[in-house]
């Protein structure tokens, strides 16, 4: 029985799949082997590169015309800036390779012996002219993992494979293909032998192209689910299918892992004779942001690194990006985190959207004292007008200090209250986010039992006017979106010289332009 791939490149009997040579135009990249040229794949983590290398590699010696290998170099990453370790690793991967995928062990051996007896900074390029002299038929090289390498083992091999170019196709390979999660102009490498950084551009300026593999489309998406039906019989609502599109647009990994867990963990995804409904997908979708899953806790790390948090803070806190360099927004859009949508930037899916500022707020919401849920009904139901008083209760006592353990300055208020709020739901009830670059907001949507809970966060800085007519204006717009009549505007008073919480936090009742009661925070 063959499941959705949540773990490495696919294997076809084991795992439901698209043909990897589908994924992207392969008569341009067959058009670029046969002209020689050196070019690049990048996309972010968990979309297929591999798969898709493999599957070129297959192709190419299936056809005859080329001898292809495939190599991760991954394993010279400890290596760091230690050329000769570095070198030795890369040289015996490749040898090793070139001993599986071709049946041929002569590069093995020779880089085991002969090989050991070349200074580092040559020793990839003679293998490469080695292996190239031993069979007629053009050599084609995949290397994988490459921005894994560090400084001087990664300058190493860029200058080596640069070197050995004017060579090709008789005494070096006639085509050479670099993979990894960033385009090469993103590489930035500090070797100990230089005084500056140097660029991947610099340092391999023979690459001709630099294709990126994209996330499937809605239709590849659907084709991919359907697998699991034509195999088990199992359907998809159509909701269901819906969701899973919507909520990751077209990710790879997010669509395998939430049919998975959909499909083979949740016990009642697990009876083939029912239907997996929308409600099952977000249920799984809950537990793997809940569980912190490897693909989304990797991701949830990098908002630590200060050329992410240059972007996404002002992101989350809805306020300009300002002077953030080019290059910080081009990484974030190799990861996979931001995408280009309208001529913005936005977050890639729902999903990551909903992760970057719950796994923000994780902090605050260890932080948080034991609080009685005063905040629910004898039946169970929520009130939100004991959910305001326990609110201001907490804020007036605990958000001072709290503040100091979040991880954003900038955003501070929202995510503590976003950490007081997950404290309320405590699984039973979700609590969306929506942001923006430019809109001055976050908007947060609460949902427990038959309780729809609409607020707008704010904060009034140093030098700005009041908030408060700009955000009742929008919360009118949000709560239309909604289908509400009444809420909450929260404006944090983050201005120097400010009385302390605990005396300026305080709420009143307040009426919209557009008629809607607004309970107004100030905090």
């Amino acid at each position: 029985m063959r499941f959705f791939n949540t773990e490495g490149p696919i294997r076809p009997d084991d795992h439901y799949n698209l043909p990897p040579l589908t994924r992207w135009d392969l008569d341009q990249v067959l058009t670029l082997i046969e002209q020689k040229k050196y070019f690049l794949l990048h996309a972010p983590r968990q979309t297929g590169k591999t798969s898709c290398l493999l599957a070129l590699m297959a192709h190419l010696n299936r056809d005859g015309r080329y001898r292809a290998v495939y190599a991760n170099l991954e394993a010279a990453q400890t290596a760091r800036e230690d050329v000769t370790r570095g070198m030795a690793a890369i040289c015996s991967v490749l040898g090793r390779s070139i001993r599986l995928y071709l049946n041929d062990p002569r590069s093995d051996q020779w880089q085991r012996s002969e090989g050991a007896t070349f200074a580092p900074e040559d020793r990839l390029s003679r293998l490469l002219e080695f292996w190239t002299g031993l069979d007629p038929r053009p050599a084609v090289l995949l290397l994988d993992e490459v921005d894994a390498l560090v400084g001087d083992t990664l300058l190493s091999l860029l200058r080596q494979l640069r070197a050995g170019y004017p060579q090709r196709p008789t005494a070096f390979p006639h085509t050479v293909v670099l993979c990894g999660v960033r385009d090469l102009r993103d590489y930035r490498i500090q070797a100990r032998s230089e005084r500056e950084l140097i660029t991947g551009g610099s340092a391999f300026n023979i690459k001709a192209k630099s294709l990126r593999l994209g996330d499937f489309s809605a239709e590849e998406t659907r084709t991919l689910l359907l697998e699991h039906t034509q195999e088990t019989g199992q359907v998809f609502t159509p909701e269901a299918l819906e969701q899973v599109w919507t909520l990751t647009q077209g990710q790879p990994w997010l669509v395998n892992a939430l049919a998975d867990r959909a499909c083979f963990e949740l016990p009642a995804g697990r009876d083939r004779t029912q239907p997996i409904t929308r409600a099952l997908i977000d249920q799984a979708k809950e537990q793997m942001i809940l569980e912190r899953v490897t693909h989304l806790d990797q991701l949830a790390h990098k908002l630590q690194e200060p050329r992410v948090r240059r972007v996404i803070e002002p992101m989350l806190a809805g306020t300009a990006l300002g002077d953030v360099a080019d290059d910080d927004i081009q990484y974030l859009l190799d990861l996979g985190l931001l995408r280009l949508q309208d001529g913005g930037l936005r977050v890639a899916n729902p999903i990551y959207r909903e992760l970057l500022p719950r796994m923000l707020a994780f902090t605050p919401q260890a932080s948080l004292p034991q609080i009685a849920p005063t905040w629910l009904k004898a039946d169970g139901r929520l009130d939100p007008k004991q959910l305001l008083d326990a609110f201001l209760a907490f804020w007036r006592q605990h958000g001072e200090p709290l503040l100091n353990s979040a991880p954003y300055h900038e955003i501070a208020p929202h995510l503590v209250l976003m950490a007081f709020l997950h404290r309320v739901i405590n699984g039973g009830g979700t609590l969306e986010r929506e942001y923006a670059i430019g809109s001055g907001r976050m908007d947060l949507c609460l949902r427990y039992g038959a309780v729809t809970l609409g607020m707008e966060l704010k904060v009034w800085r140093d030098g700005r006017p009041d908030p408060l007519a700009e955000g009742l204006k929008q919360l009118d717009t949000y709560l239309a979106g909604l289908g509400l009549d009444s809420r909450w505007l929260v404006i944090f008073d983050r201005r120097s010289g400010q009385p302390p919480i605990e005396v300026r936090t305080g709420s009143e009742q307040m009426t919209s332009p557009g008629g809607r009661g607004i309970v107004l925070v100030r905090a």
